[in-house]
């Protein structure tokens, strides 16, 4: 029995990086996997692996910027399982890259708003009801420590993370007293990813933690046991 069997899933960016190995590590610890992202073929490598290691995956092609899609998978769900038990927003987009804000386009400006904040939105607002139906309703939003500080360059991505993070906490504090949900954000930390190869183009990934090593964080906080609420947990 995995410390997560009998629980459903939901994972946003699920078809590469943390996603992709929150996702695999949900699955292995026994959690039905609904692998959110816009990926097809990546989703499919995906199922493959969760499929041979005795894992169940859901497969759900979606660019998160469509957002009354987000509702309609949430009403499927609801037909399908009557219930989310784990809800982890790892998706993320840093804008166009690593630039001074006068110089963002509004294209990159908006996609970055669009993908770390709206979308988050949608999915507390489609999936809250569901998360309240389960016994142990898990919550968790990856952030980052741009947030910490003023960075040149990062800071429309930083600006969405600190939305993210205001939201987030927000959503908290307003169910402590009535539900039995727990709600956190992560910040990974500095972890071998496409973002931060774009963001450090120079940079050896074989000397960085990889996604697979940071997943620990995501199941702690997905247990029913978990009494964490309203945090930020760093991983280093």
């Amino acid at each position: 029995m995995g410390r997560l069997s009998g629980r459903v899933a939901l994972v946003t960016g699920a078809s590469r990086g943390i996603g992709r190995a929150v996702a695999k590590r949900f699955a292995a610890e026994g959690a039905e996997v609904i692998c959110v992202a816009r990926t097809q073929g990546g989703l499919e490598e995906l199922d493959d692996e969760i499929t041979a290691a005795g894992g169940k995956a859901v497969l759900c092609p979606l660019n998160l910027r469509e957002f009354d899609k987000i509702d309609q998978v949430a009403a499927a769900m609801f037909e399908r399982f009557g219930k989310l038990d784990i809800l982890a927003g790892v998706a993320g987009d840093i804008g166009g890259g690593l630039a001074p804000i006068g110089h963002i386009d509004q294209k990159h400006f908006q996609e970055a708003f669009d993908v770390n904040v709206t979308a988050n939105y949608r999915l507390i607002r489609a999936f809250d009801p569901l998360l309240r139906i389960s016994d142990a309703g898990r919550a968790m939003f990856v952030t980052s420590g741009v947030t910490q500080g003023t960075y040149p360059y990062w800071g429309v991505y930083a600006a969405t993370k600190a939305a993210l993070e205001t939201m987030v906490t927000t959503w908290a504090a307003e169910v402590v007293n009535i539900s039995k949900l727990r709600i956190n954000l992560i910040d990974p930390g500095v972890v071998a990813t496409r973002m931060r190869a774009i963001a450090f183009p120079g940079e050896d990934p074989a000397t960085l933690p990889q996604p697979d090593d940071i997943t620990e964080a995501f199941v702690a906080l997905a247990e029913a046991g978990c009494t964490q609420h309203g945090e930020k947990v760093f991983i280093r």
